[in-house]
């Protein structure tokens, strides 16, 4: 079939007629883009100008400075006319008046309350909120006050589109079109592809301008982004709207022919109205220049054609009935709607699950997060690269909080071999989206993977030092990486930066998990033993000293391979074991029971008779007495007496002499050391085998958590568990005389934990 020249209109990109406006909407940005490259034509992706022909598109929605953060508010197109528009005001003496500033701005005591509470803690969306509808009930004409509290709700919430559309009525009632359009450029920039913002800004420039190309040109710009989105029918609408009311048959048409490449909503309907078009006017009203030469017949813009430009008649054409060529251009596109709709059958399940398509801080549901993973693996498989950016686009729109969507974006965009608008996504989410820990140590990663190792220690440095102070894993995996590089002098710089700086600290939390870190990695992956040692040592002056962190350097002190400093433990076990805090804050006695007897397993194994007798003597005394107020323990045991009931019933065997009495009618829970039994102490302490390793331990409690961040509640504090084969001190064979319970699995460690095998401390990857 002969292929219809009309449908490869392009965008023109000429600059309106001299003194038509102070501002040109289609060279606000020319020859700049967003992603490197040109946005895909609807169709050849773009308009039709005044004569119809096809030009090659040359817009875009931001200028190329800002390509490495699309998405930041604060910026502003670098459009033409600037200087008349937004600019400095000129005085009668021709000198540039400057504009007031914020601070003149005179705040109600309501107004300084809740700009104090914003200033506290910047993601508090309802607080953000409160302002501005207490600005805007103050502020009255005072455009000083409104453009200061929009600009910096704004600067953290980009993609609220809604929010763009009233700071815009604001400027427009206040001050005049040059700032409404400012504030439209900035919109557009940060939110380049929701059709909301451009739909709000093509109906501005319909209410403003009398200039027909003018108009258009920015409804192409905006198509260009946006018109295959599944939900575009509310801007191609408006476009339709608008080229109706100027009678504009043959622009009115080639609007219909490049809907019809695309699936999006209501599509029917457009058919229908194409067609109902097409019967009501003249073939020769619905035709461009190209069109009607290739039907033979004479278009009513064929006036409009350049000076010279030759239409010759061809007898055979001009011939064909009318109905004839009308069939033909009704064929064309039907062919196309039925393709199109084919492809809306494969993508309707996926759209019709999007309930949010819009940016929101309350988190989404999981249903709709797996929909937008599902989409995505099903628009991954299409060749065209252009359609993945546009679903990727509208998803970190919804899904702008996610960390997990932004990674994937990321991975999607360098597999397909675009390291560029892979760098680009990145940016956008670390500078201004996403405000959670992962995605700056993912960001770190990607940029050490790529050979960025400067951008990757960068990030890092960051994360633990700005954003998160004093967070563990940061510190930890810029230690690591510099270790990878072979620098061992930085990477125990990393260490020995994060140790002073908590030093400092009255008291901190972090430093004795700081110290357990770095003594490990100088065992495991410096080899340097007595510094290894060395840094153990430094625990002994600390006070704070926790289950978790008492369990690593007794896991630590057994894995070195050099005398045991039994008398440095032992004064570290006794003072957490005798500590009592007048103020709640202490260790349960469970806790201290635990490390007691973790304690006696190593004194075990290392230890002689008199240090055993010694720590066997000050756990008796402190717990044997208060067992009775243990239900953990007791549950334990009793589970044990139900377990030989069980097993004496199906055996027909004799009870033990040694054990507990279950028929009695306060049973003793922990039956007393028996010479003959064989074991160093109690048969009671079998149970400790289910305490958990000390190569797990627990880093939850002393990790720096960020600032309070209720906007972004979607996301779980801590980071995904990572497992590691637990070390255990099992008790010799003669213990099998007790019963012994099953081992509950040790508590999940919130931070990723070290194995107790020689190798480097590994976080959470992300290949």
């Amino acid at each position: 079939m002969e292929q219809d020249q009309s449908v490869a209109a392009g965008v023109d990109s000429g600059s309106a007629e001299p003194g038509a406006m102070a501002f040109d909407l289609t060279t606000a940005n020319p020859d700049a883009n967003a992603y490197g490259h040109n946005p895909p034509a609807v169709t050849a992706g773009s308009a039709v100008d005044h004569d119809g022909g096809a030009q090659a598109p040359d817009v875009s929605a931001y200028p190329a400075e800002h390509a490495a953060l699309n998405g930041t508010a604060g910026e502003m197109a670098n459009y033409q006319g600037a200087a008349e528009n937004g600019g400095a005001a000129i005085n009668e003496m021709g000198e540039p008046v400057p504009e007031p500033s914020y601070e003149e701005a005179v705040l109600s005591a309501e107004e300084a309350r809740l700009w104090s509470v914003v200033t506290a803690n910047s993601l508090d969306f309802n607080s953000w909120i409160a302002l501005i509808e207490e600005t805007e009930k103050n502020a009255e004409s005072n455009i000083l006050k409104i453009r200061k509290v929009y600009d910096a709700f704004l600067a953290e919430f980009p993609l609220c589109f809604g929010y763009w559309k009233k700071y815009a009525d604001h400027e427009g009632r206040l001050d005049g079109v040059s700032k409404v359009i400012e504030v439209y450029e900035r919109a557009i920039l940060a939110v380049t592809y929701s059709v909301e913002i451009w739909y709000n800004y093509c109906q501005f420039a319909i209410s403003t301008y009398e200039d027909p190309d003018i108009i258009r040109r920015l409804f192409e710009r905006g198509l260009a982004y946006v018109g295959t989105d599944y939900r575009s029918n509310v801007l191609w609408d408006e476009y339709i709207k608008y080229e109706e009311s100027l009678q504009a048959w043959s622009h009115l048409a080639v609007i219909y022919t490049r809907i019809l490449e695309h699936p999006i909503q209501q599509l029917d309907r457009y058919f229908n109205c194409l067609k109902e078009l097409a019967s009501t006017r003249a073939l020769s009203d619905i035709l461009t220049v190209e069109e009607a030469s290739v039907y033979g017949v004479a278009s009513e813009n064929s006036n409009q054609a350049l000076d010279g430009e030759a239409h010759p008649d061809d007898p055979d054409k001009s011939s064909k009935p009318e109905a004839e060529n009308l069939a033909k251009y009704i064929s064309m596109r039907e062919e196309m709607y039925k393709k199109a709709k084919e492809y809306e059958s494969k993508i309707i399940g996926f759209e019709l699950a999007i309930r949010r398509p819009y940016f929101h801080v309350k988190p989404l549901d999981n249903p709709e997060l797996e929909n937008w993973h599902n989409y995505l693996d099903f628009i991954e498989k299409e060749e065209d690269i252009n359609k993945v950016i546009k679903l990727y686009e509208r998803c970190v729109i919804a899904c702008a909080n996610y960390s997990e969507f932004w990674i994937r974006y990321v991975q999607c965009m360098e597999d397909k071999g675009s390291l560029e608008l892979a760098n680009n996504a990145l940016a956008r989410a670390t500078h201004v989206f996403v405000k959670q820990p992962e995605i700056h140590l993912f960001s770190a990663r990607f940029k050490e993977l790529n050979g960025d190792v400067s951008g990757a220690r960068a990030e890092y440095q960051h994360l633990y030092s700005v954003l998160c102070p004093g967070f563990l894993e940061a510190i930890v995996k810029h230690s690591n990486m510099e270790h990878r590089l072979g620098d061992k002098e930085s990477a125990c710089s990393v260490y020995e930066k994060a140790i002073a700086a908590e030093r400092e600290k009255e008291q901190s939390q972090l430093l004795p998990t700081l110290l357990i870190q770095y003594s490990r990695f100088l065992f495991l992956a410096i080899r340097d033993l007595e510094k290894a040692r060395e840094t153990l040592t430094e625990l002994h002056e600390q006070l704070n000293i926790t289950k978790p962190v008492l369990e690593a350097v007794i896991h630590l002190e057994s894995i070195l391979p050099c005398e045991k400093r039994i008398d440095l433990l032992d004064s570290l076990v006794e003072k957490f074991v005798t500590h009592e805090s007048s103020h709640g804050e202490g260790s349960s006695l469970v806790d201290k029971e635990e490390i007691s007897s973790i304690f006696l397993e190593f004194l075990d194994l290392f230890g002689d008779a008199k240090s055993i007798k010694k720590s066997l003597t000050r756990h008796t005394t402190l717990f044997s007495c208060k067992r009775s107020i243990l239900p953990s323990k007791k549950r334990k045991a009793d589970d044990a007496i139900v377990s030989d009931r069980d097993k004496l019933a199906k055996t027909g065997g004799t009870r033990p002499v040694t054990g507990t009495d279950p028929n009695a009618s306060n049973p003793p829970v922990w039956p007393a050391t028996s010479e003959a039994s064989g074991q160093p102490w109690g048969a009671a302490y079998a149970p400790q085998a289910t305490y958990p390793a000390y190569g797990t331990y627990d880093y939850s409690h002393q990790m720096p958590q960020p600032a309070a961040q209720a906007a972004y509640g979607a996301y779980p504090p801590t980071y995904p568990a990572q497992g590691y084969t637990q070390q255990s001190y099992a008790q010799p064979a003669a213990m099998a005389a007790a019963p012994v319970p099953a081992a509950a699995p040790a508590p999940t460690a919130a931070y990723p934990q070290q194995p107790a095998a020689a190798q480097p401390y590994y976080g959470t990857t992300y290949y």
